[in-house]
């Protein structure tokens, strides 16, 4: 699979503070990333370092194999990491054309952009009257007139209401199921266990989990467990091989895993030594879960 990106041993410092760490990263071809991590954790420097905007301390990044400068690869790249930034007082369709002319892209993308991200039909309304979600759309309508192989976004659902932020969701969507690759930074969990195949975390510039989402979900698991005879079934579930630790939570046991063990094969545990349960939920650890437990 062709390589977009690679970034190796890359640092950032800023006086004091180290806002990219030794972070390195490879981009194939065809998924979506997402670069997570708390506000601060050192994503805008990354997508900034890459994209020529700032300066690197050390270490290297390469586009598409090192087959391109960086000054030819970025024209194949396509970006948005500040807000959408039109003329007020010109339509949609004013706006992009005047992208265009400056890109030298042919004004038939402007229509073929517009209707891929619900614009269309907002061409010749000016931007001071779109919505938030509507501005951010258009900027990514903006992006993607070159028609790059890589789409990089910088938190791109930031400030906007539920109804955007779904809009925003489903049309990164769409464009990957196009075959662009999509590298997007976000703060938000379940922006980028909706949307994205592979993850980055990064807390304080540093690396803490790169792989597939799955990858990062993939886990045996835990329980929720409630009985009459509450104290029994602790000790019970305890002395089971497979269970890793307890924890007591809202008057529910909570029974986290070390090997596989199937909802059946404990309840039978449990009723063999006279415990019959009152509550039994399997449930896999949730991504929040998982990044609070790296960040922490």
């Amino acid at each position: 699979m062709e390589t977009i990106l690679k970034i190796s041993n890359l640092h950032k410092k800023f006086r004091k503070v180290h806002a990219v760490n030794n972070v390195s990263l490879e981009i194939k071809k065809g998924n979506v990333y997402g670069i997570l991590g708390p506000n601060g954790s050192g994503k805008s420097t990354t997508l900034g370092i890459v994209l020529n905007v700032v300066n690197k301390t050390s270490g290297d990044f390469e586009w598409f194999d090192g087959s391109l400068s960086t000054h030819d690869a970025l024209k194949k790249v396509g970006a948005i990491i500040e807000r959408p930034n039109f003329y007020p007082y010109m339509t949609a369709e004013e706006n992009l054309k005047l992208v265009c002319k400056i890109k030298n892209i042919p004004f038939d993308k402007v229509n073929e952009k517009l209707e891929l991200v619900g614009l269309f039909d907002r061409k010749e309304s000016k931007f001071k009257t779109f919505s938030l979600g509507m501005k951010q759309r258009l900027a990514i309508a903006s992006a993607l007139l070159n028609d790059p192989e890589i789409l990089i976004l910088d938190e791109p659902t930031n400030g906007l209401d539920p109804q955007g932020i779904r809009q925003i969701r489903d049309l990164i969507k769409i464009i990957a199921n196009q075959g662009t690759t999509i590298l997007l930074a976000s703060h938000l969990l379940d922006e980028v266990e909706k949307v994205c195949s592979h993850v980055i975390v990064l807390r304080y510039g540093v690396t803490l989990y790169q792989g597939t989402v799955d990858g990062m979900l993939a886990n045996e698991g835990f329980f929720e467990l409630q009985a009459d005879n509450f104290d029994d079934m602790i000790q019970a579930v305890s002395q089971h091989p497979s269970v890793d630790k307890i924890e007591i939570q809202d008057g529910k046991a909570l029974v986290y895993l070390k090997a596989t063990l199937e909802a059946g094969e404990l309840n039978q545990y449990l009723f063999n030594k006279n415990i019959v349960l009152t509550h039994l939920l399997k449930r896999r650890t949730s991504l929040e879960e998982q990044f609070l437990k790296l960040t922490n």
